[in-house]
Order: structure tokens, then sequence, then C-alpha cells
């Protein structure tokens, strides 16, 4: 047991070379030893930033070298000498996209501290200041001349994978979120314990941007708006779309990127109808309105330079009646959605069938989905779309009563944790007492995130009053979507057991 410890990082010097000599030669006393002087000079002149070693006191106890590399070139095959000549001059790039890291190692007395954990954490660093795509290595597999009359190479990567074998180097690399890409032969000869085959190893640098204009710049900080809609009644089409405009104004000089509407927000027109008994023709006749409902919805998208989720409306095609949400991008471009999931009401009242597909669309705020109320209660749907790379699913809902409502929420809530998304659900509320089965609402708009460190301790970016008409804001951080899919307390998306079951979808 060391006592005393101080221990500290900083970038080697070349006055460092007597020690730096004398751990490398106790470490790879089975492969040559160190370095000579000038590789060591080579590297710190070449990568200064790579060059990393571990004091404690005075003394290094751990040394981490790298330098850059093109990903492409060094993703694939290759062998050591492929980086180092015969002269033992290791080929650095100051153009690359990547590190390589040559080596890792540690003072054998300073070993079963976790310090290794500290140079890869620092090289990991480097790469993200750098804004480079990753780390890439060749991984000796010094214990498998052990094991190689009763398995492959691929066997024992995989043994040591699932822990059942141990390896001082594979291990340590995969308990430091590395992954093995490739099995490469021949990769250093002369290092017998492995039989010269080796790992190619990489680290994804999840913060990568690669070098692009201001006009192809990915958005990473987004404002959402919603509308919690208050039902009313209405003498004509033109008024109730001055109240749509007025709202997407309103979002949009705030500056929000998307404007979200509840399903059926339009439903007031129903008053309308010549016969108000009977159901199935007032739902009928609200249909007529959708066309012009989405062009002019879509010509405020433009005008007011915000994409705007049209809540739902009803859709005639082919004489059958569908409900339908709308994506009015701010280009003009339109996407449609249709619920999936009929509820008994739409299904006996209105005559409703559902839909046969689901789809994430590219925004210029992030790739949506949305699920129209029901569908949110089937975990299945929210999970297809998280296989296509969903940031936001826009839920457009209409509840009458609370225990409806939560529902939707508590529904929401689950599919934003299960599928590390944010998910905004959006309603009306208020009464139309000249509408048949439209006379009350319950809705509470919010914002739901999923459950970790990096957001609110409830998982709720943002709620409404309950059943008040206003408006709701809230900004969300794409990259934390992406850091937690990543490095998150837990990985709902990568832990799946893919080799247990999955999501198939069936296309019509």
């Amino acid at each position: 047991m060391l006592e005393d410890l101080h221990l500290r990082i900083r970038n080697l010097t070349l006055e460092d070379y007597p020690q730096i000599k004398e751990l490398m030669d106790r470490v790879y006393h089975d492969i040559g030893g160190s370095w000579p002087k000038h590789t060591i000079r080579k590297l710190i002149k070449d990568l200064p930033d790579g060059q990393i070693c571990l004091m404690d006191h005075d003394q290094i106890v751990g040394v981490a070298l790298s330098v850059k590399v093109n990903y492409e070139r060094f993703s694939n095959p290759h062998t050591y000498e492929d980086l180092v000549d015969q002269r033992e001059r290791i080929h650095h790039d100051p153009d690359g996209d990547a590190l390589y890291g040559l080596d890792v190692l540690i003072d054998p007395e300073y070993r079963g501290y976790r310090l290794g954990r500290r140079l890869y954490e620092a090289r990991k660093e480097l790469c993200r200041q750098e804004n480079l795509r990753g780390i890439l290595a060749g991984g000796r597999i010094p214990n498998y001349y052990q094991h190689a009359n009763e398995m492959t190479p691929a066997e024992y990567i995989d043994a040591v994978d699932r822990r059942k074998i141990y390896d001082p180097i594979l291990t340590f690399q995969l308990s430091n979120d590395f992954q093995v890409t490739r099995l490469m032969k021949k990769y250093l000869p002369e290092d017998e314990k492995s039989l010269g085959y080796a790992t190619l190893l990489e680290w994804n640098n999840i913060y990568y941007e690669p070098e692009t204009t201001v006009l192809a710049y990915r958005k990473t900080q987004v404002r959402i708006g919603a509308v919690q809609w208050q039902m009313r009644e209405v003498d004509s089409v033109e008024e109730l779309l001055k109240q749509v405009e007025y709202f997407i104004d309103a979002l949009s000089s705030y500056k929000s990127d998307f404007a979200l509407f509840p399903e059926f927000f339009n439903a007031p027109l129903m008053g309308l109808a010549p016969d108000q008994t009977n159901q199935t023709e007032a739902i009928r006749f609200l249909a007529s309105f959708t066309e012009r409902f989405v062009a002019e919805m879509s010509q405020l998208a433009v005008s007011y330079n915000i994409n705007v989720i049209t809540g739902s409306m009803p859709l005639i095609e082919d004489d059958v009646m569908y409900n339908a949400s709308y994506l009015c991008r701010r280009d003009g471009t339109i996407e449609e959605q249709r619920k999936i999931h009929i509820t008994p009401h739409e299904r006996r009242d209105w005559v409703i069938e559902g839909g046969n597909e689901v789809r994430v669309w590219d925004t210029d705020a992030g790739r949506v989905g949305i699920l129209i109320c029901y569908d949110v209660e089937f975990p299945e749907l929210a999970r297809h779309l998280a296989s296509q790379d969903m940031d936001i699913l826009f839920v457009p809902f209409w509840t009458d009563t609370k225990n409806g409502y939560l529902r939707v929420r508590r529904c929401a809530q689950a599919r934003a944790i299960e599928n590390e998304c944010y998910v905004v659900i959006c309603g009306s509320c208020g009464n139309l007492p000249q509408v048949e089965n439209l006379d009350v609402q319950y809705s509470q708009a919010a914002v739901f995130s999923p459950s970790d460190f990096s957001f609110p301790h409830d998982a709720t970016m943002a709620e409404t009053t309950p059943n008040t008409e206003m408006l709701m804001f809230s900004d969300l951080d794409l990259d934390k979507l992406i850091q937690v899919r990543s490095e998150g307390s837990v990985n709902n998306l990568k832990d799946r057991r893919l080799d247990l079951y999955s999501i198939e979808w069936k296309s019509k």
C-alpha cells in the first residue's frame, strides 16, 4: 500500500527522458523496452499536448503517448510499421482528424489505483478540445498465448469482453469505453505473447463537429413553443385562423423554433355544421377545411420563420376518415403524420381509421417525430421512431378528463426516459356546449426530458398552469441527448438486448 501520494498530471518534456526510459524498460521488457531519445523528442515536438505523464511528487509513474493520424486510413487494418519507421520515428499527421494512442503505461508498483484511467481521461479531453473524431489504438492481447490452443483470437476477444478471461491491456481498454472494431494480424510480429495479433480499438468523440459553414451549422439550442388552446365558439373559418396567426406571431416573437398546437384544435368549426345531431357528418364537415388550414399554416410558418406542428385535423382520403397532423417547416415543405391507434370514441362516433406509418423528419432544429394523443400510450411507436435517431417527439392531444390526461402525460414521460429524447405534449382547455361530445377538455401542456443529471431533477423542462389558455416555452439542448445516450448514468438505448427482442415495422 503506497503512502503519502501526491499525484498530478502534466505534459512531458525532453528532460523527463531518463525516467521515461527506466519506466518503459521495466514495462516493455518483453518487446524491446524503451524507445530511443530521438523518438520521444520527435513526439514532444510534433504534438506536445499529446504526451502526458502522471507524477507522484517528482517521480513519473505513468505515461500516455499520442500522435495525430488520418481517421480513414487508420480506422482500417494496419500494422505497427505503418506508424513507426525503421529508425523508430513515429509518423505524425499535423492535419490528422483523430488521435492515435501509442502507449499508456503505469509503474507496476502503482497498479491497482486505476491511475491509467486518469491518463485516458486526459487524452479524451485533448480529443474534445482539438475537435477530433476520436481515438484509435492498436491494442496487444498479451494473455492470448495462454489460450491459443483452445480459442481463436476472435473467441478470446469475446471472452475478455464478457469478463470470462482477464487481459491486462484489452480488459483495461474496454473498461475505458473503447470498442473493438477489428482484429489485426501481424500487427507487431515480435509480440510473441499476442502471437502478432492486435485489436483495433476506437473511442468516438460524441462532441466532434466537422468543419462546416455558418449556413450548414447544426443547431443544438432549440426553443419550443406550445399553445394551450382555449376552445371557444367562432362564427367563421377566418376568425379561427386569426387566432392561429395570433399565436404563431407571438411564439415567433419569442424566437421559438417550433409552434405546437393541440389535437383537433379547430373543432369549434363543427359548431357551424348544418346538422349538429349527426356527429359523423359534423366531423366530415370539419374535414372540408383541412386542406385550407394546412396551406395557410404552412404560409404562416414561412412568414413568421417558425416550424409549425399543426396539432391534428380530420382528413378524408378515398372516402376514408383519418386523424392527421402536419409538420409545416419554415422553408415551406410539409410532412403528414396520421394517427395510428384510434380511440373507441373516434372509431364509434366519427368512423375514423388508423394510418400505417410513422416517420422521423429532419428539420433545421433537430430530428422530430409526431405521435397523436393515444399513440403515445403505445411504446412500440416511440421506440420505432427512436431507432431513426429522433431528438424531439411532439404529442398533440385532446383529453376530456384528468385521468385521460394523466394517461397521456405519464406515458409521454416514460417515452422520454426509454428513448432518451425530449417529448412535448400540448392540449386544449375550455368547453364547446354547442358541439356534441366536445363540452369539456382538460390540459396541462409540458415538456419532458430524459431523467439524468444533465436535466431537471423531475425530468420536466416546463409545464403550463392546468386548464388556462397560455403559451409555454422551453429551451432544449440537443447536445445533452448525445451525452446522455453515450455517457449517461444508464443507457436505455445502448443497453437494449437486441439479441433477444426488437421492433419490426410491418409496412402495409
